[in-house]
């Protein structure tokens, strides 16, 4: 099975990924500012700042970037994006990097979210994320196997919900369900992104996730 980093991991999609990761048999490393509340068995736990995470690249067969644009990391989460990108290019390692629900669009064709009118407490965040998308999208280096991967709308630790084991993948258009809801649980997210390290179905592409 493969050796796994999750930079971000005792965060809530981190752990979630860690969980189903090393469930699967996968030997998975943590690296996060801050020790886990709940420590998943078999996970290996290691604490620092954000930019020292780029040295433990090294040796893995894939990395998840789950950090958010919040706190210290405000303007300075593309940069880091992009020297873990760098490390894992030239390491062969695949790049998952988990992005935000604004970088998507309401319709083929229509400004993203990120691109519209955000609500102000969200629009820094959105906007940041979204310009790792338009980074990897059209700047990154054309070695680099990467997958950006948005979750849901409604998906976060306020809305955990329970593992149900289905999914569907879209594109950079919002998935919604027959209620025009979008809503993904964290463990059934969780189920997508294992899925997609081992099948690296959606090599150097944005894709959703949602019910």
């Amino acid at each position: 099975m493969g050796k796994i980093l999750i930079i971000g991991g005792t965060g809530y999609t981190g752990a979630n990924v860690a969980a189903e990761a090393v469930a699967r048999g996968h030997q998975v490393a943590s690296y996060a500012r801050s020790a886990p509340k709940s420590p998943v068995d078999g996970v290996s736990y290691t604490q620092g700042a954000a930019e020292d995470a780029v040295r433990l690249v090294p040796g893995r067969d894939a990395v998840v970037a789950a950090l958010s644009p919040r706190g210290d990391l405000v303007g300075r989460l593309l940069g880091l994006y992009q020297d873990i990108a760098a490390a894992a290019d030239t390491d062969g390692a695949r790049l998952i990097v988990i992005g935000g629900f604004s970088s998507l669009r309401p319709a083929p064709g229509e400004p993203r979210f990120a691109e519209g009118d955000v609500p102000e407490q969200f629009r820094s965040e959105a906007r940041e994320m979204d310009a790792i998308r338009e980074w990897l999208t059209t700047a990154a280096p054309g070695s680099l196997d990467w997958t950006l991967i948005s979750p849901a709308g409604g998906y976060g630790a306020w809305a955990a919900g329970e593992l149900t084991g289905s999914y569907r993948v879209g594109g950079e258009v919002a998935l919604l369900d027959e209620q025009g809801r979008s809503e993904i649980s964290g463990a059934d997210f969780a189920l997508a992104v294992v899925d997609e390290i081992e099948r690296d179905a959606h090599p150097r592409a944005h894709i959703s996730i949602a019910y």
